[in-house]
């Protein structure tokens, strides 16, 4: 989409993430991912409802645990705090209370909401003025819809690497904090071709946080004699503190979770490996590569030619 400031039109894209999002701007010769008003570069895709505010994004997510059923997010349907009912066409609406009142919202109402707010935080970084449906419903001037792989293959500047080289295979690996996608491509003088697209719309990273949170709830009741699996605010407080250590094990081989009265006054603590983790979530990663061999057969190209990846 492109917006007008002082004069000029800028590109604006927006990643809509079912676990986060983040938006960007083409200028100075580069994509610039816009940071937010605290400073975060990825935005979590969370709208909350409180009996005075509507919230969105970190404000959202850092009072989950004290907000659950109000607090709306991606994840596997069994582990909803929120409620989802059926209206009178049999459409699925997102039940909560907001200001006092129930209200109903459809899964592209909540879309529209976190995309407003990308829009928000576009225009306070740059003073600017302000998929499809989400989009309109957000107030935003949508001009074109490039595919994933695509926008992959420009922001690594591929178009211009791969202009007297002949035709290059690109595989672009995205897994998502809901969703898994995997595409195959190729690039010939700066022409862009998407052979193939697979995926998983039920698996992401969240399934490896779902992972973590059971095998920890289990450990806390097998050290303490106390199930926490029926406490939200005590299943959120350990889901972040997995969430925290997935993400600090990408970088180092071990961390710890420490939670101060988890459940029932009782503290939490234990570590955690990267071998550790990677046992637990061994067939996450094995059904990961399942549509990746299906990627192949559709674009009929052999897995043995030489490949460029992006992840």
């Amino acid at each position: 989409m492109a917006l007008a400031a002082k004069g000029k039109l800028l590109a604006i894209g927006i990643n809509l993430g079912t676990t986060y999002s983040c938006v960007g701007v083409w200028q100075n010769n580069h994509i610039e991912i816009i940071p937010n008003e605290q400073g975060n570069r990825t935005k979590p895709s969370y709208v909350a409802f409180t009996d005075t505010r509507r919230l969105i994004g970190d404000a959202a997510k850092n009072q989950v645990a004290m907000n659950p059923i109000n607090t709306v997010f991606e994840n596997d349907m069994k582990l909803w705090p929120f409620k989802v009912h059926r209206d009178m066409w049999n459409r699925p609406k997102i039940v909560i209370n907001y200001k006092g009142k129930e209200r109903q919202f459809s899964a592209k109402e909540i879309s529209s909401m976190v995309l407003y707010k990308m829009h928000q935080i576009v225009e306070a970084y740059l003073g600017l003025m302000a998929t499809k449906d989400a989009g309109v419903i957000a107030g935003l001037n949508v001009m074109r819809i490039i595919n994933e792989p695509t926008t992959v293959a420009i922001a690594y500047g591929l178009d211009k690497l791969c202009t007297n080289v002949g035709q290059k295979n690109v595989l672009v690996f995205d897994l998502g904090g809901g969703t898994f996608d995997f595409s195959l491509l190729t690039i010939e003088e700066g022409v862009f071709v998407v052979k193939a697209i697979t995926g998983n719309t039920h698996l992401g990273g969240e399934d490896f946080d779902n992972n973590m949170v059971n095998h920890f709830a289990q450990e806390f009741k097998r050290k303490n004699n106390k199930d926490l699996s029926n406490n939200p605010r005590a299943l959120r407080r350990l889901r972040t503190s997995c969430e925290r250590a997935k993400r600090t094990l990408s970088s180092i081989a071990q961390t710890t979770i420490d939670i101060d009265s988890l459940f029932e006054d009782v503290d939490f603590y234990t570590e955690i490996t990267r071998a550790k983790f990677e046992e637990f979530n061994m067939d996450l990663f094995k059904t990961c590569l399942e549509p990746v061999k299906k990627c192949f057969l559709d674009a009929k190209m052999d897995e043995g030619c030489s490949y460029q990846w992006f992840y």
